[in-house]
Order: C-alpha cells, then structure tokens, then sequence
C-alpha cells in the first residue's frame, strides 16, 4: 500500500504531494523523481502489472494510456503511464496470469528532460532548502 504526502518549502512557498522516495502498491511502483529541467516533483510509474498477453488478457498496446502532447515528445513513443491513470484504472477479472512492465524514471512533461532520484528528507527543486513533510499521508492507494 503507497502513500503521498504533502511536501512544503518554507522559503520559497513550493508544494508537491509526492510519495518522498520509492513505494508500491499492488500493481504500481512508484519512485519520486526530481526534474532538473522543470525544476519539479513528481511521482514516476517504474513498474505496472498488467494480464499477460499470452493469457488472452489486455496488453500493453491495447491498454490505451494517454500519451502527453507535449513539445519535443517523440512521435509513437509509448512511455510510462502516469501514477494518477494507473491508480484510477478498474481492476481486473478473470485474468489468472500477469507481467510486470518496467520503465525508466522519467519526466512526464518531456522523455528528455533530465532527471534524478529524490528522497525525503530532500533539497527543493525551486530554491535548494530542505522540504518539510506533512506527518499524516495526504492519500493511501494501492
């Protein structure tokens, strides 16, 4: 089961809800990660398991998820799903057997921005200070 927390700066007044490092639930593992060249947050999706398609079940290309238009995005690229998407996918039935897909940490604005692991406690992207983390988890998923 994850958790995402509220992570404050005190100087500069920066907000994230980010789970502050490596976590899972039952079909997701997540990693923060800190974009150098947005100079943010986020929660990137490292591991995903879906029906295996030897099975019968949805693969990988049938499963759809939302590719960003983003500028310098790569045409047919088919990266990693967002942790909101996969958290809000309906589990599955009737499927017995599953894989996990692996990804790389990456940025969900651009797959070639730079980016590195973050972990609590850690530096704000903004402005350098330490960020403060909220004590009661902002949301529990799975």
């Amino acid at each position: 089961m994850g958790r995402s927390y509220w992570f404050e700066c005190p100087q500069c007044g920066y907000s994230v809800k980010v789970c502050g490092g490596a976590d899972r639930g039952l079909d997701v593992f997540v990693q923060t990660i800190n974009c150098r060249d947005c100079r943010e947050l986020y929660d990137a999706v490292t591991r995903v398991r879906v029906p295996d398609e030897a099975e019968g079940g949805v693969g990988r290309k049938a499963w759809g998820w939302p590719r960003p238009k983003a500028r310098g995005w790569p045409r047919g690229f088919n990266g990693p799903p967002s942790l909101q998407w996969v958290l809000g996918r309906l589990p599955y039935s009737g499927v017995r057997r599953f894989k996990w897909l692996h990804f790389k940490p990456q940025c969900p604005v651009s797959p070639v921005h730079s980016v590195q692991g973050w972990k609590e406690p850690g530096k704000c992207p903004k402005c350098g200070i330490v960020l403060e983390k909220n004590a009661v988890p902002y949301r529990i998923w799975e």
